[in-house]
């Protein structure tokens, strides 16, 4: 009789890399480490300001979500090794074109905000479209279009309207069947049983007395976490994703593998003005108004999300749930500098700081992965 097979060894060509190093290389690693630090920290300084309560909890929930929605698709896009600076400006121009078309031509909300997706969109597909056929860096062309998309945001209700802020889309939406998917609220009933059983807080007196204070999740945090997901099986599930960390990383050799690099660049520019689109239409929506000073810095707080999140700058690598995790620190240190009393004007400074530390650690990670030294 033979003996029993002995395991084969190790390939030494191959080497080896400690549990450490493998959580290391993670890229939700810093999203993670940064979130357990900014809850423990307001946890330990500002819980007994409201923070964590039922409104206190919304409040910063919606101002993460923001930030989630345009995170997404500047994460896949950096992943892709482009980035897009016309963010902002997308986000206020589109406000301003819903606002315009339902406001001042009067066409029903509901067709503005198609037009305006598909008017975006199609923006998004001719940057990227510069990019591919000029060869030129997508930071130069898309800031390019930052200036003329603010411009024209600026310009047109000016011409048209005499003034930069448009009003009056609440009631143009009345009955609407669009507006209530980007403006809306779910699960009323349950947040109602919640305020009747003292789960929650409600108004004591007023004509809202007995009524809770949080009456229901609003639809940008729906669809904050529905494009969280969708971005997470893309890349993660599916060839495309592969398609994206390829085009990212390396590519010439994706051409040469068969990787439709241009179409995935392309789609990448148009999927990162979608979510810009989708943000403004709640923005407009929540506040039934349109101003040509919305969205103004957003691309820079997106970009640096993604970065918080473990993308590196130079593509081929990243997490779209890296990139949430990077919004909702975001969003918790922004509502929660207030609830602490501290100076607002410090999240400026949170951020420098963040995206400084975010940018050595993902270059030493980096590093790692390619083995350089």
């Amino acid at each position: 009789m033979t003996n029993a097979a002995q395991p084969a060894a190790p390939d030494e060509r191959i080497k080896e890399i400690s549990a450490f190093r493998k959580a290391l290389i993670r890229p939700e690693l810093g999203g993670i480490v940064g979130t357990i630090a900014v809850f423990t920290f307001f946890g330990l300084f500002a819980f007994d300001s409201g923070m964590f309560n039922s409104q206190g909890i919304m409040n910063w929930s919606v101002v993460s979500a923001q930030f989630m929605i345009i995170a997404v698709g500047a994460c896949l896009l950096m992943i892709a090794g482009e980035f897009d600076l016309s963010v902002g400006s997308m986000i206020g121009f589109a406000g301003m074109m819903i606002a315009i078309f339902s406001i001042t031509y009067g066409w029903p909300v509901w067709l503005a905000i198609i037009v305006t997706f598909v008017l975006c969109c199609s923006i998004g597909a001719l940057n990227g479209w510069i990019v591919i056929r000029t060869g030129l860096p997508s930071f130069i062309v898309t800031l390019a279009f930052l200036f003329i998309l603010r411009g024209f945001t600026i310009f047109l209700p000016q011409v048209l309207e005499r003034k930069t802020i448009i009003g009056g889309v609440s009631d143009a939406a009345e009955g609407d069947w669009l507006a209530p998917i980007f403006g809306g609220k779910i699960l009323k009933g349950l947040f109602t049983w919640l305020g009747d059983a003292g789960v929650i807080a409600t108004f004591d007196r007023g004509t809202n007395a007995g009524q809770p204070v949080v009456d229901g999740i609003p639809m940008l945090i729906v669809w904050a976490l529905g494009l969280i997901v969708f971005g997470h099986v893309l890349l993660t599930k599916t060839r495309f994703g592969n398609w994206l960390f390829a085009a990212g990383g390396d590519a010439e050799a994706a051409r040469y593998s068969g990787v439709p690099v241009n179409r995935v660049k392309i789609l990448m520019f148009m999927f990162t003005a979608f979510c810009a689109t989708v943000f403004a239409v709640c923005q407009v929506m929540e506040f039934g108004s349109a101003g040509a000073d919305r969205g103004l810095l957003k691309e820079f707080e997106a970009i640096i999300a993604v970065v918080i999140g473990g993308a590196l700058l130079t593509g081929g690598y990243g997490s779209v749930i890296g990139a949430a995790l990077g919004a909702l620190i975001f969003g918790v240190v922004q509502q929660g500098l207030f609830f602490a009393g501290v100076e607002s004007s410090l999240f400026r400074v949170f951020l420098g700081v963040i995206l400084l530390g975010a940018v050595i650690l993902n270059t030493y990670i980096r590093r790692i992965i390619t083995g350089e030294r």
